[in-house]
């Protein structure tokens, strides 16, 4: 019997996902406070209780609503948004001159 394979600590080429690095420019700052708020944005309209229109959705598809959620709010902001980040660039270099 050959012993399992073991999956080694170091991964290779691996990137993280946008909100799990800390952002290195006001910009990547903006864009992950915009995807938050979109994210948010999303969860309300979508609502706790009865599932997106009132399918009363599982565990399961309540998580897989989340992640999609996530993905769409950080795609949307990377992607100008709803100009939120732009605006607290431009409000916040202003300021800084």
């Amino acid at each position: 019997m050959s012993a399992p394979a073991t999956l080694g600590t170091a991964a290779v080429g691996a990137v993280e996902p946008p909100a799990a690095r800390p952002p290195q420019t006001l910009a990547e700052a903006a864009k992950q406070f915009e995807a938050l708020m979109i994210e948010q944005l999303l969860k309300e309209a979508r609502g706790d209780e009865d599932g997106w229109l009132g399918s009363a959705e599982d565990a399961g598809s309540a998580t897989q609503a989340g992640l999609a959620e996530e993905q769409f709010a950080q795609a949307l902001a990377q992607n100008g948004g709803l100009g939120l980040g732009a605006q607290i660039v431009s409000s916040l270099s202003a300021r800084a001159r």
